[in-house]
């Protein structure tokens, strides 16, 4: 949040209809970039009372303080994106969200355009691809890229999740020492996503916060092209001296593109951050981070 009186922290849940209001005494702009993300059945109750009710609250709160721009962080995810109609994916692919978390995000965003047709406020919906530190890509422990580019942390995440056939799958291509797992659909087809880095995103979010054609949009923010897995985890091999394993998993698997055309040529954004960027950062960090574990 933004404003002039802002000097204090204030904590409190995102369904917190007393914390919502008391932040916003001062301010003129929200970003509203918390949520609860989670893909496990047991957690549903929380994410919908944080991420759809947390939302209501803040907006009718901001609404009420007067808030000049209130810019809302949604999801790729409000799409099918691993089922989409068309690549790449714009703005104007059909929401068919698939996923408990991208229906949150989905309901939270027509409460947005709710509150812009009622002209109280401005808003912007940013359609956020992934995004995290280029230092979380080569560390095993992370909560993203450990279970997405690494064999062993991928099946304990399988297995949280209660997805015993693929947990078996991928156990079975345990050689005994750790190494990466390299993804592929049912059809042998390797994955492929974006994966943008958290500073790119954050000049984006600045541009929805100040640029003047932002109000009212509705942006896709992320990388401008995705990362595919056949390319990027034999470089990941390459830092960590690891082998890497090949595993074709069920279903059709993550294979996606969303345009970020949109967000460029309105409000000129740029992300810096390549994948090559991205692994050099990742590769120094996990020597630090080696070398600190020898020390200790």
């Amino acid at each position: 949040m933004r404003g002039s009186g802002l000097e204090d922290e204030i904590i409190g849940s995102l369904d917190d209809a007393g914390a919502a209001a008391g932040a916003m005494a001062g301010i003129t702009d929200v970003l509203h970039l918390g949520a609860f993300m989670s893909w496990a059945p047991g957690d549903r109750e929380r994410m919908f009372a944080a991420n759809v009710d947390g939302t209501r609250l803040l907006l009718d709160a901001a609404s009420e303080a007067g808030v000049r721009r209130f810019v809302f962080a949604s999801s790729g995810e409000v799409y099918p994106e691993n089922n989409p109609q068309f690549l790449p994916v714009t703005e104007e692919h059909p929401l068919l969200p698939t996923t408990p978390y991208g229906l949150t995000k989905l309901l939270g965003e027509e409460l947005v355009r709710f509150h812009q047709r009622a002209g109280r406020m401005e808003t912007v919906i940013l359609r956020f691809a992934h995004t995290q530190d280029a230092a979380e890509l080569l560390d095993e422990d992370s909560f993203f890229s450990g279970p997405r580019f690494f064999l062993r942390p991928r099946i304990k995440q399988q297995e949280s999740f209660g997805n015993t056939v693929v947990a078996d799958i991928l156990r079975a291509a345990d050689i005994g020492e750790p190494a990466h797992v390299l993804a592929r659909n049912q059809d042998g087809r390797p994955f492929r996503m974006h994966i943008t880095d958290t500073r790119d995103m954050v000049a984006g979010v600045l541009l929805a916060l100040d640029h003047p054609a932002a109000a009212g949009g509705i942006f896709n923010v992320g990388s401008d092209a995705p990362v595919d897995f056949a390319e990027v985890v034999p470089q990941m091999a390459e830092l960590t001296g690891m082998p890497v394993v090949t595993v074709d998993l069920p279903g059709p698997g993550v294979y996606y593109h969303t345009s970020n055309e949109r967000i460029r040529s309105t409000l000129g954004f740029r992300p810096e951050w390549t994948m090559k960027r991205m692994l050099d950062e990742a590769a120094a960090a996990r020597r630090r981070r080696l070398q600190g574990e020898s020390r200790g």
